[in-house]
């Protein structure tokens, strides 16, 4: 069996262990690595960009330097070569988590608890969830699903059918270093920058096969095309717009408009608005269902993809 076979065994191995167990309960490795990055940037923080671009080169050169050991350690051992890429990509993915949490708010809000959805949705995202009512946390769920989808599967598949564990890891550390620094906050404005542009280069990738996987599989694929043409452009993110928009008009939804994140207020641009209909808490059923078929369709095209590349090169 050859190396990229391995991957493609192991990489299907570490989904497939996502979906049928989701993440481990204790002793994440992404939380360990959280832990670390948290320790250097207490060692490291100054306001300013240079600084901030030291911590994101060690921390996420660390995540990839461990990733390339590890490989070289196991590239004689077909075997221990699948175990070790089905146990990485089972650390860096989160669909079955992310299903499980969109799908307990869902089941809140169908139960008429507004508090316990609102409770429960700091789990998912950050927005401020207190000023929401029944279809604003239900808007917020199925955003953050379409987002989380790109950066915590896709995103991932993507990075490691491009260079194995270093891009598995590497990706799922650079995308962990946004989350926790990447943010406009007085802290993190300069410190956070690197962390926050290098995301949007390592994400670009993903979100954009992301965006052709849910109008491919999606109940309207010509109204998804259609809303990531017309809309994506003016989400302020890169990567969200593109995914978000090809949620909504897949899922025939509007995404978007005004919301808060840590009380700052955001107005953002309407996703679909000429053509979607105000999201419902039924629509975040159907949104997990197209973010696992997504996911799904990505592990082959990416595995596929590396297959076809290394063959060529042979």
């Amino acid at each position: 069996m050859g190396a990229d076979r391995g991957y493609a065994y192991g990489a299907a191995a570490g989904l497939l262990g996502d979906l049928l167990l989701g993440d481990p309960r204790r002793g994440h490795p992404v939380a360990v690595f959280g832990r670390a990055a948290g320790a250097v940037e207490r060692v490291l923080w100054h306001d300013h960009r240079g600084w901030g671009a030291l911590h994101t080169a060690v921390c996420a050169g660390s995540a990839v330097a461990l990733g390339a050991v590890a490989q070289r350690l196991v590239h004689t051992s077909p075997a221990a070569s699948v175990v070790l890429t089905g146990a990485a990509t089972w650390a860096v993915v989160g669909g079955t988590s992310l299903a499980r949490e969109a799908r307990s708010i869902g089941r809140a809000l169908e139960a008429g608890d507004l508090d316990r959805a609102r409770d429960r949705l700091p789990h998912l995202c950050g927005r401020d969830p207190q000023t929401l009512d029944a279809d604003g946390v239900a808007r917020a769920v199925v955003e953050s699903v379409a987002e989380n989808t790109s950066d915590a599967v896709v995103g991932a598949l993507v990075w490691g059918a491009v260079g194995g564990m270093p891009g598995l890891l590497g990706f799922r550390a650079v995308n962990t270093l946004d989350a926790m620094v990447g943010h406009k906050s007085p802290r993190h404005r300069r410190f956070g920058w690197a962390s926050a542009r290098l995301d949007d280069l390592a994400g670009w990738p993903g979100a954009r096969l992301t965006a052709v996987l849910a109008a491919a599989s999606g109940p309207d694929p010509r109204g998804a095309v259609r809303a990531w043409r017309a809309d994506a452009h003016r989400h302020p993110s890169p990567n969200a717009g593109p995914v978000e928009a090809s949620f909504a008009g897949a899922l025939g939804v509007r995404l978007g408009g005004t919301l808060s994140y840590g009380g700052r207020v955001e107005h953002r641009p309407v996703l679909n608005g000429d053509r979607g209909r105000a999201v419902r808490v039924t629509d975040i059923e159907r949104a997990v269902r197209l973010s696992r078929r997504v996911g799904l369709l990505a592990l082959g095209v990416t595995v596929a993809a590396r297959l076809i590349a290394k063959g060529r090169d042979a």
